[in-house]
């Protein structure tokens, strides 16, 4: 070694350097690539791609010759160090503690952060590139890293561990999964990543949240005279009803005016007519999740439903178009008897409907009322009050100042909220 020239020593040493570098690189791009997008140009047929997603199945094996390499090649620069100290300096500790020290910040500079930090912000070019190198240099040095990776083995097992082979088998949660879809914002149209956050939570609204109640319904009493039934079919709004005998409790069917129109032709319609043309009616459990029930009225060919209790009272109708509006917001003109359920004031209030439902409010007048109890503001504020109360009430609900201006029927008909003052915020 003394017969070496000292730059010799010095390009070795520098070459040492920046081949640890290329391994600390692999590691960090190895383990920060991201999966998903890796097993869809695998998919491609991208060599680069399938390289990396081989040597990421099995990670021991990966991370054993990387480490390995790394090891190596920094335990050489150091020794490298200590044998320039010994010839320019002989063996002065005080140079070699100096050497030591220079060697080290070598390391961390040039062999590990630079090159870490570069690998994190350009994963995915350096990974593949990587590939290249890392899967011939792993099948000449199995030997070695199948040794090592015993002694691993053997460790794991004392300490009663057992990781997984595999990192892209773990799986996703729907919540892991919006997460991407929010930050994949940049990729997706902001009306197409709100239809996928939609989507996902499907799984936990339920029908109850989207019910049209039962006093907001128009429907066919068959034991009418024909003349009210003809005015009723021709004033309606819908195309759609249900029908009932004697009270709304007893549906018997649900008709739809098209076949209703067909038979005007051939004269007027009567309580029998519709008898012959109405459909069974099709009830929901109530608290049925809406993906689920999606999927009934595709498989039952059905587009409305009636949703009833635990006790079998009919509690309202739900609609396939009623889902399709929660995955890609109101896309229908809605009869004036479903007008809207609140009115903006000028002073800044709003008055509500008592059966408007909460999350309706939530999402269109960007309220925050909580949703795991009551559907409706009736409900809310009911449960509130544990009481009926009486026009003229006031009442705070989760910090919003609200007045009841009509009671009817046991049921609190409209309410003025308030607008929420920056001292109430606080």
């Amino acid at each position: 070694m003394e017969d070496i020239p000292l730059y010799i020593l010095l390009i070795i040493l520098f070459l040492l350097l920046i081949l640890s570098g290329f391994f600390s690189l692999s590691e960090t791009s190895m383990m920060a690539i991201n999966r998903y997008r890796l097993k869809h140009m695998a998919k491609q047929g991208h060599r680069g791609a399938r390289l990396t997603s081989r040597l990421l199945d099995k990670t021991d094996r990966l991370l054993g010759v990387i480490l390995l390499g790394n090891n190596l090649l920094n335990t050489a620069s150091a020794t490298l160090v200590a044998v320039i100290v010994a010839m320019l300096f002989g063996q002065d500790e005080f140079a070699l503690l100096i050497g030591t020290i220079c060697v080290t910040f070598a390391i961390l500079i040039f062999s590990e952060i630079t090159p870490k930090v570069i690998a994190a912000a350009y994963p995915e070019r350096i990974a593949l590139f990587a590939s290249y190198i890392l899967t011939p240099l792993l099948k000449i040095l199995y030997p070695v890293v199948w040794f090592i990776n015993l002694f691993v083995t053997g460790l794991l097992m004392l300490l009663r561990l057992k990781p997984k082979q595999s990192t892209t088998a773990q799986t996703i949660s729907s919540e892991e999964l919006k997460t991407l879809v929010l930050e994949g914002g940049h990729f997706i149209q902001k009306k197409h990543q709100s239809m996928l956050i939609n989507l996902f939570d499907l799984e936990t609204i339920t029908v109850d949240d989207v019910i049209v109640p039962r006093s907001r319904i128009e429907a066919i009493d068959l034991t009418a005279d024909d003349e009210t039934i003809q005015e009723q079919l021709l004033t309606c709004h819908h195309t759609r009803l249900p029908v009932y005998r004697e009270r709304m409790d007893n549906i018997v069917g649900i008709i739809h005016m098209r076949k209703v129109l067909n038979h005007m032709k051939s004269g007027p319609i009567t309580a029998a007519t519709l008898e012959k043309i109405m459909q069974k009616p099709y009830f929901i459990p109530s608290g049925t999740p809406l993906f689920s029930q999606l999927q009934l009225f595709e498989e039952n060919r059905n587009r409305i439903g009636l949703v009833v209790d635990e006790y079998g009272e009919w509690m309202g109708l739900v609609t396939l178009e009623d889902i399709l509006e929660e995955i890609i917001g109101e896309f229908t003109t809605h009869a004036p008897t479903h007008a809207s359920t609140y009115h903006k004031q000028e002073d800044g209030s709003i008055i509500v409907e008592g059966s408007a439902l909460l999350r309706d409010l939530n999402r269109k007048l960007d309220m925050q009322f909580p949703l795991d109890g009551p559907k409706t503001l009736n409900g809310l504020i009911l449960e509130y009050l544990q009481d009926i109360p009486e026009s003229g009430t006031g009442l705070n609900i989760a910090g919003y100042p609200m007045e009841i201006l009509q009671v009817k029927n046991q049921a609190v008909r409209t309410v003025r909220i308030h607008p929420v003052s920056l001292e109430t915020e606080h």
